[in-house]
Order: C-alpha cells, then structure tokens, then sequence
C-alpha cells in the first residue's frame, strides 16, 4: 500500500527535501515519513511473528535510521523510498528474532541506565534516581542541557510519567506515536553524548 502521488499526501521527492532541510520543515518531514509507512508495523508483526510492540520497536529504529541517512546525503534513490525504508525494516526485525532466538544473548542482553530507568517502577525509579543524583547528579544535567529544549521536556514528562498521549496534547505532536519515536531519538542523542565522556 503507498499514497498516490496528490497533494493530499507527501511524495518521496517532497519527505527527502522536507528532511535534507534544517528548518521547520524537517519536522514536518519526519512527521510523514513516519506516518506513510506506518502500516509497515502490522505487516511485520504479521510476517516476522513478532509482538506488535517489538515490530513498532524496529520500525521506530527504522525511521531513525532512514531519518539520519537521508539528512546525511546517504539516500542515493536507487530504489523506491518504501522499498529502502522496507529492507532496513526487514533488517531490524530479522535483528530482533536473532536476539531472541540465542540463548546466549537474552542471558546477558545489557540496556543502558537511561533505558532500564524508563522501564522501572515509580518507587524502583526513585531509589535509581537518588543513586543517579548521588553519583552523576552533575554530568547528568550537564548532558540534558546539551539536547535541547523539545528533547528535554519531552523526557522530563515522560519520567514524571506522562503517558505518550498526554504529551503528544501538552507539546502538539500529531500522534502518540510520533512521541515514542521522538523520545527514542531524544534517548538516543543522550546516549551519544554520554559516549563523549
């Protein structure tokens, strides 16, 4: 299923330029790469056997990925925009049934600390957050104030925990999925920048 090319819906030619740009219409970019190909998640889910909320895991790294790639320069158009968004897709869940499949690795999986604290409990949050201010109190502001001001609110409401709904209505995202997608890439600019340290 793709969109017709009409003005209703965003053409390939129209995400790509949308993405290459540093204004506010990268946004909107990432917006309708993200919502075009959104039934790829079902489809997966259907195909590769996995839990719905796994394959919108690996479709949420797909269109992080296809986002960094794009902005790069990196797309050279040899295929369709879905077909390329689609393998990288294919990737990322063939990944995900790897790793579930070896023993080995579901025994000794690691997550980072800004992952399993997101996954914790309240009360379990709040001991990892007193150890946190304890032992990396400083770094820790340091790096949250180097991702900018949307990434920081948007992880701020999701730790006070805020559900991706109320902060989609609170920060005008389209989509509760376009939140997910947002934090992960929040998260994922943070771990980068702890890397530096």
């Amino acid at each position: 299923m793709s969109y017709p090319a009409t003005s209703l819906y965003p053409t390939d030619r129209d995400i790509i330029l949308n993405l290459s740009q540093g204004n506010g219409n990268r946004r909107k970019g990432e917006d309708d790469l993200f919502n075009s190909y959104a039934y790829f998640i079902k489809e997966g889910a259907r195909k590769y056997r996995l839990p719905e909320e796994e394959a919108f895991d690996a479709y949420s790294d797909t269109i992080l990925s296809a986002i960094e790639k794009i902005s790069l320069g990196l797309f050279e158009g040899r295929s369709s925009l879905k077909t390329w968004l689609f393998q990288i897709f294919h990737n990322k869940c063939v990944d995900l049934l790897r790793k579930k499949t070896t023993h080995k690795s579901s025994v000794h999986q690691t997550a980072s600390i800004t992952d399993m604290l997101f996954q914790l409990s309240d009360d379990s949050k709040t001991v990892i957050q007193q150890l946190a201010e304890k032992a990396d109190f400083d770094l820790l502001k340091q790096r949250m104030g180097e991702l900018g001001n949307t990434c920081r609110e948007l992880l701020h409401l999701s730790a006070d925990g805020y559900s991706d709904k109320e902060i989609a209505a609170q920060m005008e995202y389209k989509t509760a999925d376009v939140v997910k997608t947002s934090r992960l890439r929040c998260l994922d600019r943070l771990r980068q920048l702890y890397k530096r340290t």
